[in-house]
């Protein structure tokens, strides 16, 4: 009794979890893999798994190799979809197919047959047959929901009918299957006495039957500057008047390096994240890419291990290790599958944070100073004044140094130095001629001693400054050999020497220890392998340029100088600030004083004046009492109007001193 609830509720959770393990679809190939003949054809089946679901449409698109397979046609004919919304379509160029079409009432199989494609191989090597990323299956719900979860691929390995003639072998380019960068061809084949002679032919055609006229019975071909691309070399021998089979050989060419390409520094060549996101991408025609290879060279510093010169490999983006302040080269390598390679540099500068932009909220790209706008305008207007005057400076600076530099000789002594070594040189020269001619004309000795190639420059830094470190690299034509790098001031002919070991696979590289002095130098380098000196490789010119003060043993970059003029001038501004608040406070005090004291003077005026309009009043006064018990005299009506005038001007200069300090302290 106690397990029939568990039974009940087992079947109930099973109920509703089956939908859910069954409501997804699947597309599949049949066969999924196999091993076909380059020009023959075969068929690929397509099936479809409505794993318990109702469908009534399809989208599919499907892709493959052009290089390696052709599309000869696709049957619909046992097809279970009822009506196609167009006819199936196919591209032998870009190599897709795309079938459309819709099923009346639905379906719901777990085997359906969509459609059988049919191909020929034509190229060696493996062909992969894959459903693309937007096919879709629509269920039978009225929604158009897209039941497909689940695709099978296929994978084909196409190979060359087996020899039918002579064993064809190539010590050029020996793998079939494999890209190679030689663009000269060597075959040979196992002679045979009974041969009367052979027929062969060198094509682009996988299958071929060259014809039936003798090329001779020597037992080997050879073939110069091959363009890039696949080739079928196809050989028959003639035996007792009759041609036998043939046999074929695939030759595959890729002299040329993967396209030019850009690298992209995210957020920007000059930043101050110290991480910032490297981005490349580039691609090949004939074997495609293979890998690419990244490396950061400190310009600004030794490296503290060879680690961290050597190449890594890397996909894009890359984002590097945390770096410091400071200049380095990017430098990506990428290699296709044929061993070609081409290199890109990119400067890189990580630089100090000296103004922090702050994010909006919800919006992108926007930011906002810390200061305001109007202070940032003042600041500036302030610089541009102080810049002004340090540029005319600069400028008469620059006259006089330029004046002098026009001038300039060397010194005797050193002119006489450069004439002997020139001499020199040209004395060795003539000894050099003398000890070839006679290496050409006697010595068979030496003549059989072993040579070694010079070295390939493929790395070497470029518009570096006096406060950047200098590199070089490349790859030897023996592994593990020494590499001597000579670098030669042009200016005063001092040459310096430095030794490099290559590594298992010819790579090299230098960098060097210390900072350059500005001017031109010559570059170029010997490879010693044992006792043995190769010839010198072609020279290269570099420059060096002036982007630092040197005072003594002292280097000062224009960018820390730069920092430092304008933390000076931020300081020069702020002191006038400063030097002009200091005087508008005392100039403010001063007014404050003098208002004080013209306030105390507002009263004594005050007071004088109504001192003087009582005395006036009594005086007139008693005038208007002697009018009304007299005739007053003609001295007395002058008197009367002497008090009245006076009384009118003393009102009159009262009010105009009152107004006058009532102005004073409303401007105050």
């Amino acid at each position: 009794m106690g397990l029939k609830p568990v039974f009940i509720w087992g079947m109930a959770i099973a109920f509703f979890l089956v939908p859910a393990f069954t409501s997804a679809a699947s597309l599949m190939l049949q066969p999924t893999q196999g091993t076909f003949v380059v020009g023959s054809t075969f068929e690929i089946s397509i099936y479809l798994n409505t794993e318990g679901q109702s469908v009534n449409a399809l989208d599919i698109t499907l892709q493959f190799p052009a290089a390696k397979l052709q599309m000869v046609s696709p049957a619909t004919g046992n097809s279970i979809v009822g009506v196609w919304t167009s006819q199936p379509r196919f591209d032998n160029q870009s190599g897709t197919i795309h079938l459309q079409g819709g099923i009346p009432g639905g379906i719901n199989v777990s085997r359906g047959l969509v459609a059988t494609l049919t191909f020929r191989s034509r190229g060696v090597g493996e062909a992969v047959v894959k459903f693309g990323a937007d096919s879709k299956i629509l269920a039978n719900d009225g929604k158009g929901t897209d039941l497909l979860k689940q695709t099978q691929n296929g994978a084909y390995e196409l190979s060359l009918p087996p020899p039918l003639g002579p064993r064809v072998i190539s010590t050029t380019h020996p793998d079939q299957a494999k890209w190679y960068s030689n663009s000269n061809a060597i075959l040979d084949w196992v002679p045979d006495d009974r041969v009367e002679g052979y027929s062969y032919v060198l094509n682009d055609l996988a299958v071929d039957s060259p014809d039936n006229i003798s090329e001779g019975t020597k037992d080997s071909a050879s073939y110069k500057s091959l363009a890039d691309g696949r080739y079928f070399f196809h050989l028959k021998a003639l035996r007792d008047g009759v041609w036998g089979g043939v046999t074929h050989f695939a030759i595959k060419v890729d002299s040329t390096p993967p396209a030019d390409f850009l690298i992209e520094v995210i957020p920007g060549k000059r930043t101050s994240r110290a991480q910032p996101v490297i981005q490349f991408q580039t691609t090949d025609i004939y074997s495609g890419v293979q890998r690419y290879e990244i490396k950061l060279v400190p310009l600004q510093a030794p490296a503290e291990t060879d680690q961290e010169l050597l190449f890594i490999e890397a996909t894009s983006p890359y984002i590097p290790p945390i770096l410091g302040l400071g200049s380095y080269d990017v430098i990506v390598r990428v290699y296709d599958e044929a061993g070609n390679v081409r290199e890109e540099k990119e400067r890189l500068r990580i630089v100090p944070v000296v103004l922090r932009f702050i994010s909006g909220e919800g919006v992108e790209l926007r930011s906002r100073l810390i200061l305001s706008w109007g202070t940032i305008w003042i600041l500036i207007i302030l610089m541009l004044i102080f810049l002004v005057r340090l540029a005319s400076r600069t400028k008469l600076w620059h006259d006089k140094v330029h004046l002098e530099h026009l001038a300039k000789e060397l010194p005797q002594e050193l002119k006489d130095k450069i004439k002997s070594l020139r001499d020199y040189r040209h004395r060795q020269g003539k000894i050099l001629i003398a000890i070839l001619l006679f290496l050409s004309l006697g010595s068979v000795a030496l003549a059989q001693e072993e040579t070694v190639g010079p070295p390939i420059i493929t790395t070497v830094s470029e518009n570096i400054s006096n406060q950047e470190i200098f590199y070089i690299g490349g790859r030897a034509a023996e592994p593990n050999s020494n590499i001597i790098v000579y670098l030669q001031n042009a200016q005063t002919l001092e040459t310096q020497n430095f030794s490099v070991a290559a590594d298992k696979r010819g790579e090299w590289f230098y960098r060097h220890s210390g900072f350059l002095t500005p001017g031109e130098y010559i570059l170029w380098a010997q490879t010693k392998a044992g006792e043995t000196l190769s010839p010198p490789s072609p020279q290269i010119k570099i420059a060096v340029n002036q982007t630092a003060l040197e005072l003594g043993s002292s280097r000062v970059s224009y960018e820390l100088l730069y920092f430092v003029l304008m933390l000076l001038s931020l300081l020069i501004m702020f002191a006038l600030l400063a030097y002009t608040i200091s005087h508008w406070l005392k100039g403010k005090k001063k007014r404050l004083a003098m208002l004080r004291e013209i306030k105390e003077a507002e009263e004594a005026i005050k007071r004088s004046f109504a001192v003087l309009r009582r005395d006036i009043e009594a005086q007139l006064s008693i005038v208007h009492k002697t009018k009304l018990t007299s005739v007053l005299s003609e001295e007395e009506k002058n008197r009367e109007a002497e008090l009245k005038k006076d009384l009118e001007w003393a009102e009159k200069h009262a009010g105009k001193e009152i107004f006058d300090v009532e102005q004073l302290e409303r401007t105050a």
